[in-house]
């Protein structure tokens, strides 16, 4: 059977102590030697009998000596202590490998072995048994006299195992990432689709009760809350930095790139106080070649749930919980380079046609000076929806620098008696995209605040947590901004503005901040992906304000 690296290192963790067994000793001399060797040796004591033999009923196994007709002839301690489904197995293994190993020993004498896994009744304790002959030679011809047993306990092995096979099962759904599944999901779906994979992997396989993965913003040298299950809502409010002190655990763990395992969570001075009913953690970073890219905090309610298997196994599905949200990451990066490449050529297929057209007109115009008013008129119309149909191609090609569907959307002036008087507060560091919402709105009805990045739109936010303006009815954000990000937007709305509605901006679904789905766990009305028809947005206005979905 081959097993990757991880399941070697994970094997190689089962130690036994050496045994120190003692011939006819005394009951004073087994007793000094444990009092000074215990520490090193179990030591153990047998009667005055063949070394072989002592050393035999003495090992950690189980051996049998059994006639090849399912008699057991002889036994150590240890496989009597087996229970007798256990041992009755183990007989009739003998019996079944007798005539194998009988035909083997010309060719082999004495030396096949064969090997076995059994379960007890119960299957809580599993066993490997090795099966081989005693031969005994007469007139240069073999014949296996015996059977000779060695059954071992694998029960942690075993576990250890199972637990490999299901972390590399569920790492394996992490990764796998279904085209069909997945072509139709925007960002945010994709990463709530994630999200559901690893809360429910962590429960099953980390045995955790509260569970969260921080990404490093490398950029301001902080850790930032991407999801998370079971924590209290003030996690949201910390402030973790790459830092070894100072910031937690997690801040610990993202500095050092090293795990951490607190037993104690009330005697430990890096946890951090505040978050309620863990009793001990788990907290191992993310790596995407040797970079450590975050961390992943895993909780219970236990003191002393976690041991260095846990640490051990953990690290192995951060692996995997590392590289499905690099994908992710991958595929929003290519969707928006895609998406500008394919626009740009196709702006550029497109205008030599239309630049002919226009050619066309102009002679026509030209050379049909007697035209009639209305064959004019026709001939300017048609200059005119060329004309059109640049800009607009132009727009797409600009992707998230511009809006669609603006030019109807702003000659719409009918007031909208739901938008009627509202306040809504627009962040956005386009000057082009946060003129065209301000006025849209405006145009139906709307009261609206433009700014141009997110410390303005904190700022004015704070102001309203601190009565100096009237509270806003909505805020409008973009996310990806040079100063703060959509996400502490949002944030700064959710405290001094919790009952208005926000709603998120960004081009082709790029996040690199992750700020759609650490809202969207706390209450995010939507999400609108550039570039995006106006009147989308004004839909989505309409609908975050009250209106009902037709």
């Amino acid at each position: 059977m081959q097993s990757g690296q991880p399941r070697l290192d994970a094997l190689s963790m089962v130690k036994t102590q050496p045994k120190l067994v003692l011939v006819g000793a005394t009951p004073e001399e087994t007793r000094r030697l444990r009092a000074e060797l215990g520490d090193r040796f179990e030591v153990m004591s047998q009667p005055d009998e063949t070394s072989v033999a002592a050393v035999l009923k003495a090992l950690g196994e189980g051996v049998a000596i059994i006639e090849p007709s399912g008699e057991l002839r002889w036994s150590n301690e240890y496989f009597e202590a087996l229970s007798e489904n256990v041992r009755r197995r183990v007989l009739a293994l003998g019996v079944q490998c007798a005539d194998a190993l009988e035909d083997a020993s010309d060719s082999i004498p004495g030396s096949l072995i064969t090997k076995h896994r059994i379960d007890s009744a119960d299957g809580s304790r599993a066993y490997d048994v090795y099966i081989t002959g005693i031969a005994r030679v007469e007139h240069a011809h073999t014949t296996i006299d015996r059977i000779a047993a060695i059954v071992r306990d694998v029960t942690i092995s075993s576990r250890i195992q199972q637990k490999m096979d299901a972390i590399d099962r569920a790492g394996f759904e992490l990764v796998r990432l279904d085209v069909e599944q997945i072509q139709e999901m925007n960002a945010l779906e994709r990463l709530q689709l994630l999200e559901q994979r690893i809360v429910h992997s962590s429960h099953e396989l980390l045995r955790s009760d509260h569970f969260a993965i921080f990404l490093v913003n490398h950029k301001k040298k902080r850790l930032e809350l991407v999801m998370q299950s079971g924590l209290p809502e003030e996690i949201q409010d910390l402030d973790l930095f790459l830092e070894s002190d100072g910031s937690g655990i997690s801040g610990h763990v993202a500095a050092t790139g090293e795990s951490y395992i607190c037993n104690d969570t009330r005697a430990d001075e890096r946890f951090l106080p505040g978050l309620r009913g863990a009793r001990s953690s788990l907290t191992v970073p993310l790596r995407i070649c040797d970079k450590v890219i975050g961390i992943m905090d895993i909780e219970s309610q236990k003191p002393g749930a976690f041991d260095d298997q846990d640490r051990q196994f953990a690290e192995i599905f951060g692996r995997y919980v590392a590289m499905a949200l690099h994908m992710l990451q991958l595929l929003v990066t290519e969707r928006t380079t895609t998406n500008k490449t394919v626009s740009g050529r196709f702006e550029g297929e497109i205008n030599e046609p239309l630049d002919d057209i226009i050619h066309e007109i102009d002679w026509l115009k030209e050379h049909q000076k007697t035209a009639d008013p209305e064959t004019s008129a026709h001939i300017d119309r048609i200059l005119s929806d060329v004309e059109n149909i640049k800009d607009r191609v132009r727009n797409v090609s600009q992707g998230p620098q511009t809006l669609l569907g603006v030019d109807a959307a702003l000659l719409e002036r009918h007031i909208d008696p739901l938008l009627q008087h509202k306040r809504i507060l627009i962040a956005d560091d386009n000057k082009k995209i946060r003129k065209i919402i301000g006025e849209v709105l405006a145009h139906r009805g709307c009261t609206t605040e433009v700014v141009s990045d997110g410390a303005a739109a904190i700022e004015l936010l704070e102001k309203v947590g601190d009565h100096i303006h009237e509270p806003y009815d909505l805020i409008v954000s973009d996310i990806q901004m040079p100063d703060r990000n959509g996400y502490e937007v949002f944030s700064a709305a959710r405290k001094h503005c919790p009952q208005a509605p926000v709603i998120l901006m960004t081009g082709f679904g790029y996040d690199p901040h992750h700020s759609i789905v650490r809202a969207s766990q706390e209450g995010l009305q939507s999400v609108l992906f550039k570039p995006f028809e106006i009147e989308l947005l004004v839909k989505q206005v309409r609908e975050a304000l009250g209106a009902e979905t037709e």
